[in-house]
């Protein structure tokens, strides 16, 4: 179906790169130009790559955003010889940002968010923070927990079948579509079908079973919650009031652990605000920073 988005984007020029990044090639995108006053560095959650946040740059014509996918998804090959872990995404993002748009706005959505969290709390410099649905609690212990616990055997199975069966059960489209199902949050029969079609389209571009494995556990084993207190630049916090992940107290809770924090909270949406509330969460963004 078409995408309620596309007009916007399309309005904004894009421009595919790529960027040798310990030792591996990180592919990105390049949305608007690059004379623009302001670079936003967008970092994308699990399983998802720089697409998804293509609605939220829509609502962001004359700010300059660098989109990369994640080392093991999308166009971005697995990093080689280093465990995909929390301390190698960190590690990544800091050389990727240094190298392509040094002190830039740092965006991070959900499992994202760890991984810009931790980066710059390891000394990433960046003016601002942004934290789009962040993690701000254990993944486990969130209003969905049973459903994230089976989502561990999910991936453990997914590891320890053997490959070409783990890796059909891992891409396995009505898996995808029941995952879709829970996160969806919206009402509307257009947007629903557009988040499921994006997700049957870009949930399954990893590179490997062994690094979404890796990245699953590093999603559920660490928060938010760990850097917060050593991340020194104001930070936007943007929440969602029916997030299954991290639910609003949470949220309420981790803005008072940064130095400098604010909390945008939005309603009726959960963990995807990226594709239903995207007009709502660039509002936010502009205005944070002014």
């Amino acid at each position: 179906m078409p995408n309620p988005y596309a007009d916007r984007l399309a309005a904004i020029p894009v421009d595919r790169r790529e960027v040798e990044v310990l030792g591996g090639t990180t592919a990105y995108w390049v949305y608007g130009d690059d004379d623009a006053d302001t670079t936003i560095v967008a970092v994308h959650g699990f399983r998802g790559e720089h697409h998804g946040l293509d609605p939220v740059v829509a609502h962001l014509p004359g700010i300059r955003v660098v989109s990369p996918d994640l080392p093991g998804f999308g166009e971005t090959a697995p990093l080689p010889r280093r465990a995909h872990d929390l301390d190698t995404y960190a590690r990544w993002l800091r050389a990727f940002v240094e190298a392509v748009a040094p002190d830039a706005v740092v965006l991070g959505h959900s499992f994202g968010s760890i991984v810009a969290s931790a980066a710059v709390a390891g000394g990433l410099s960046t003016p601002k923070l942004i934290l789009v649905n962040p993690i701000g609690a254990p993944a486990l212990e969130g209003p969905r927990g049973v459903l994230t616990r089976l989502a561990v055997f999910y991936y453990l199975a997914g590891a320890r079948l053997p490959r070409a069966l783990g890796e059909r059960l891992l891409r396995n489209g009505l898996i995808v579509r029941v995952m879709s199902n829970a996160m969806a949050k919206t009402r509307d029969p257009a947007v629903r079908r557009f988040v499921h079609e994006q997700h049957d389209e870009y949930f399954s571009r990893f590179a490997d079973r062994d690094v979404l494995h890796e990245a699953f556990v590093t999603s559920v084993s660490h928060d938010v919650r760990e850097f917060a207190p050593r991340i020194a630049q104001p930070t936007l916090l943007i929440a969602a009031e029916k997030d299954d992940i991290t639910p609003i107290e949470a949220e309420r809770h981790l803005a008072t652990l940064f130095p400098d924090a604010q909390l945008v909270e939005i309603p009726a949406v959960g963990h995807l605000i990226h594709y239903e509330t995207p007009q709502a969460a660039a509002d936010a963004i502009r205005e944070f920073l002014g």
